[in-house]
């Protein structure tokens, strides 16, 4: 091929394809869920196709990009096959336009990897995996934490004036809601049950109970590490803030979702019930005279 450009290009979707391929390879390997498993694999040997195609064209083999693929095989096992496999998926929409501009060069290779590309999609469509199955309960632990503690922290800052005094009240506050939350979940994944819902009541309320005692855990931190009780509670914003977002990141990677309306809400909710929360501790201070 005489243009310079496009083998260049050619040769850099040529080694995406076969990097995908030494990926999905290996995670089919390592998944113990045979059906899970097999759709990797599948989604691996069309990488290997769309790579024999290429190399039909450039007449040269290529190397995969190692940091690449051991990279997305640590994401895959560490956060869940949807949010790996998802991550490869947005991060190959260089590749796409790639793809799209070659169509004049190269017409027959535009429409093999729009066709491909769709399958994959449709393949991705199909993993079952645990972490997503349960994320209404992971959701349902995060969001309340989010919502009950940074309100009651916030309210607490003006009322109590002291960090350590905050920090243990919203410690003793945060595990009596979680246990609480634990146990709403448990009883209302078994009445799901008695209407053939395939999930585990136990499962779903260790998901809620678990996330919701990492959020406080990471809320009340400030108020011992920080002597300023309002730095404190900017900090906890912050980590509101924060959590939010990389937990609507990974959801809506995972399923392929819109991320930022989602997002967008959520913190609008939180930080509103923190600000309310915080104008009650001024009124309880006022009205009270509460000295602590």
């Amino acid at each position: 091929m005489e243009n310079k450009e496009v083998l260049n290009a050619l040769r850099a979707a040529q080694r995406n394809e076969i990097s995908e391929y030494h990926t999905y390879s290996w995670l089919a390997g390592r998944i113990k869920d045979k059906k899970n498993s097999e759709i990797i694999g599948q989604i691996g040997r069309d990488e290997l196709a769309h790579y024999e195609v290429i190399k039909g064209i450039t007449h040269t083999d290529v190397r995969p990009k190692k940091f690449m693929v051991l990279f997305y095989r640590f994401i895959s096992i560490t956060f869940g096959l949807s949010f790996g496999l998802r991550l490869m998926e947005q991060g190959e929409k260089a590749a796409e336009r790639n793809y799209k501009s070659l169509k004049g060069e190269i017409p027959e290779l535009g429409k093999v990897f729009m066709d491909e590309e769709k399958h994959e999609k449709e393949l991705l469509g199909l993993i079952e995996e645990e972490s997503i199955e349960y994320a209404g309960a992971m959701v349902l632990g995060l969001n309340d934490a989010l919502m009950e503690l940074t309100g009651v922290l916030a309210g607490l800052t003006f009322a109590f004036q002291n960090g350590k005094i905050i920090g243990i009240t919203g410690f003793i506050t945060g595990v009596a809601a979680a246990m609480s939350m634990a146990a709403s979940e448990y009883l209302s994944v078994r009445e799901e049950a008695d209407k053939d819902s395939n999930k585990s009541a136990l499962r779903s309320a260790l998901y809620t109970g678990v996330a919701y005692i990492i959020t406080v855990l990471a809320l009340i931190a400030p108020y011992f590490l920080f002597r300023n009780i309002y730095i404190s509670l900017g900090v906890i914003l912050a980590i509101s803030i924060l959590i939010i977002l990389s937990y609507n990141f990974y959801i809506t990677t995972a399923k392929g979702l819109p991320l930022w309306r989602r997002f967008a809400e959520m913190a609008l909710i939180s930080l509103s019930v923190a600000v309310i929360s915080f104008l009650v501790g001024v009124l309880v201070r006022t009205v009270f005279k509460v000295e602590v």
